[in-house]
């Protein structure tokens, strides 16, 4: 199999975390999530980063750390919170990476996996109104920053990590 690092990308709760440690096990890669990193680098919880500092200061912490990992992830499965390809930079950065997998996943699938879950700072409020409106905006920037997608939806991990390997295998 011929990607350096692999790079999952996709809404909250599409499954990037699950698969992305399974895949890292499959093929004896590091596994690193990158708003884990910043949760540690930070000392507090993204949800109390976004409350205390705003979400454009976490969006630029995204940022550092990808410039940070660039070149020294080597053979990694990197996980990256659901917003970090909206900004350009951030997309072009994982891309120069390794190969973007973008797991597509329905909006009824993630609010059930996110129902309670009161960890996700930007669907306070109404999670179906919420999750459908910032799922219909960054659609089309995960599309973009993608090399491949991945449907994940009524898939089990491991039949998404062997998508995955199919993919990777054909280059």
């Amino acid at each position: 199999m011929s990607a350096d690092n692999i790079i999952l990308i996709g809404f909250m709760g599409s499954g990037k975390s699950a698969v992305g440690r399974k895949l890292a096990r499959d093929m004896n890669y590091r596994f690193a999530d990158t708003d884990q990193i910043i949760e540690e680098t930070e000392g507090m919880k993204i949800k109390d980063i976004f409350e205390k500092h705003g979400e454009e200061h976490f969006r630029d912490l995204e940022t550092e750390l990808l410039k940070s990992l660039l070149e020294k992830t080597r053979r990694t499965v990197l996980s990256t919170g659901g917003g970090m390809p909206v900004r350009e930079e951030n997309a072009g950065l994982l891309r120069s990476m390794g190969k973007v997998f973008y797991l597509k996943t329905s909006k009824e699938t993630i609010i059930g996996r996110l129902h309670g879950d009161e960890s996700r700072p930007l669907l306070k409020g109404n999670l179906d109104e919420k999750a459908e409106r910032l799922l219909k905006s960054r659609e089309p920037i995960y599309e973009r920053a993608a090399d491949i997608t991945i449907n994940t939806d009524g898939k089990t991990i491991d039949e998404i990590i062997n998508e995955i390997k199919m993919h990777i295998r054909r280059d």
